[in-house]
This record gives structure tokens, C-alpha cells and sequence, in this order.
């Protein structure tokens, strides 16, 4: 690269940390005189570069926002950061653009990687495993997200066309409280303001929004990732499930987290500790700092991943309710103390 090429290129780079520029400080960093910084200036205006001059005292120039992006310059760590952020986002269904996008951007990163680096990199990426299958969920449309997030910031209700899990469509009204990502889905908390009830919606179900006149109060308290999780160990399923499980809150949550169940103090400690003793076993040695009682509620479709999750927390327990999930507890009970005699 000749010295001229790479000056105009540390111009840009200059200019891309934003604010404006003097030519005398521009002319100091560069090396160079203030006509010759003039000259690059014109330059990259021919590159259609959005460079603006800045009369005045404290005149100079500036990068002007445009429809295009201008040339970026990434240092290896910068370009190792964006690109493997392209590369997550994509496996795990974390990106509002379409596919096509993703892989062009990514594409154009890695022709212009320094070819160490590029090798690096390819064999981070031959290592890296996601949890979520690439592909694996509905990604919201771009303009979706940007709309949400414009009433979200200003408050104001937004009209949406939404398709709930039975696959019925239908036009609702929401005050947006905030925009949450979770386990590889995308989501907005809000209030339906035809019930004035709390929701959350996917937005991979959400279609045609439009900002409406007028304004809301966002609700204090709770923040929307909170509500989320909140929302999510409430819903309404097939079974109310109750438990009392002995342990501390992180045990518990280890294995039932917050977008599962909910958690508080067992008011009737008095005698469940037999219970737990004929029910599931009492746990060997002394109470650890912090165990306790705590009362465990969950709602689920189905109840058969429950008992495999109680036996993994190792604590001891009793089930409230309901009954069919005591005889699935005894049943799986039965069938691992067989498998242990066939050993």
C-alpha cells in the first residue's frame, strides 16, 4: 500500500471516531500540510464517502450520517468481534436480518481478514458448539423489531396483527414495555389494552405493525426481562403443580429456573419434613448454610419430565399437587430402583 493510500485510509479512520476534526489536527496525525489534508478530504468525497466541512473557529470536518455505511476499518480483534457475533446470532436464531444478509456480511469480513487471523478463526468456528440448532426458530422481521422498539422508547401503542399458538390471527392494540431475547426466541412485553391485561408475544408471530397517536405510562417495578420470566412460570397449562422442596434457592433453581417455576417461603415447615422422609428420602448429613422449605409452583402441559428433574435435584421433597404426578414420581421411583438390581 503506498503512503498516500494509507494516509487517506488513516483519515477515515480518524473521521469514524467521530465528532469533527481540525485540519491542523488532522494535518499533526497525519504528518502532512493543511492542503494536503484537503486533497485526501476530496479524495474520499469522490469514494462517495459523506465528508462534511465545518466552517467556524472550531471548523474542520466530520462524517455526515448517509443511506451507506462507509468504509470500515477493523483492527483483528474489532473484525474477530463483529463476525463472530454474525456467526452466533445466526445459529442461534438471534437475527432480525434474512439469511442471505447474514452470510453475505460475514462473507465480505472474512475475504478481507489477514489470512492468520481467517485460520484462527476458522478453527474457533470448527470448535464451537450452540445449544439451539442452526435455523431452529422463526426470526421477527427486521422492520417488526424497529417499530416495537420506537414505541417502546417513546411510549406509545402500537397496532399489531398477532397469531397466537392455536393459530388464530387477530388485530390488538399494545402499550410495548420492553423487548426481550430468551432462549432463542424474540419477544415483547406489554399490556393488551382492549383487556388491560399484561401480555407477552412472540414476535415471530407479530405482522403489520403501526404506531398509533397518543401515549402511555410504562408501569414501574419489574423490568421486561422480568416479566418475562414472570410470565412464563404463570401461564396458563393443562397442570398446577405444587411442591415443598428442602434446599437453598440456588439448588432449586439449578434445575427449575425462574421462566419455569416460582419460589417462596414453605409457610408449613411444621411435619414436612417427614412427609419428605416417607415421600422421597431424607438427604444424608446436616442442613447446608441457607437450605430451607420452599414452596415450588409450576404449570406444564405434560408432567413426565418432572420426576427425572426432581431425582436430579437430589433434595428432599413433597408433592401438593397434583396426584397423577405422585404416582409418576413412585413409578419412576420403581423403575430405577429395578434397573439397580439388575446391575
Amino acid at each position: 500500500m503506498s503512503r498516500p493510500t494509507g494516509r487517506v485510509l488513516t483519515l477515515l479512520e480518524l473521521l469514524q471516531s467521530g465528532g469533527t476534526r481540525t485540519t491542523a489536527e488532522l494535518a499533526e496525525r497525519l504528518g502532512v500540510e493543511g492542503r494536503t489534508v484537503r486533497r485526501y478530504v476530496d479524495q474520499l468525497i469522490d469514494l462517495d464517502v459523506p465528508v462534511e466541512s465545518v466552517r467556524g473557529r472550531y471548523g474542520g470536518y466530520r462524517l455526515a450520517p448517509g443511506y451507506r455505511l462507509p468504509p470500515l476499518m477493523f483492527n483483528d480483534d474489532e473484525a474477530l468481534a463483529v463476525l463472530l457475533g454474525l456467526v452466533a446470532g445466526r445459529r442461534t436464531g438471534l437475527t432480525t436480518t434474512e439469511l442471505a444478509a447474514n452470510e453475505t456480511a460475514s462473507a465480505k469480513i472474512m475475504r478481507v481478514l489477514p489470512k492468520h487471523l481467517a485460520r484462527r478463526l476458522d478453527t474457533l468456528l470448527e470448535a464451537l458448539a450452540f445449544t439451539d440448532r442452526p435455523g431452529g426458530f422463526d426470526t421477527p422481521d427486521a422492520q417488526v423489531l424497529l417499530t416495537l422498539a420506537d414505541a417502546v422508547r417513546h411510549r406509545r401503542p402500537v397496532s399489531v396483527r398477532y397469531t397466537d399458538r392455536h393459530g388464530r390471527a387477530g388485530e390488538r392494540t399494545l402499550h410495548a414495555y420492553g423487548i426481550v431475547a430468551h432462549a432463542g426466541r424474540w419477544y415483547v412485553t406489554g399490556k393488551d389494552a382492549r383487556t388491560g391485561e399484561d401480555r407477552t408475544f412472540r414476535l415471530d408471530r407479530i405482522t403489520e405493525p403501526r404506531a398509533l397517536p397518543g401515549s402511555f405510562e410504562a408501569p414501574t417495578g419489574a423490568d421486561p426481562a422480568q416479566r418475562l420470566l414472570s410470565g412464563f412460570a404463570t401461564a396458563e397449562y393443562r397442570h398446577e403443580v405444587t411442591l415443598r422442596i428442602h434446599g437453598t434457592v440456588e439448588q432449586i433453581r439449578a434445575r427449575l429456573p425462574a421462566g419455569v417455576a416460582t419460589l417462596e417461603e414453605a409457610e408449613d415447615e411444621a411435619g414436612a419434613e417427614d412427609e419428605a422422609g416417607a415421600e422421597a428420602g431424607a438427604a444424608g448429613g446436616g442442613d447446608a448454610a441457607g437450605e430451607r422449605w420452599l414452596r415450588v409452583g409450576l404449570r406444564a402441559e405434560r408432567l413426565d419430565w418432572l420426576p427425572p428433574v426432581l431425582a436430579a435435584l437430589d433434595r428432599p421433597f413433597v408433592v401438593e399437587r397434583p396426584t397423577e404426578l405422585r404416582t409418576l414420581v413412585t413409578a419412576f421411583a420403581d423403575r430405577l430402583a429395578a434397573r439397580a438390581r439388575q446391575v
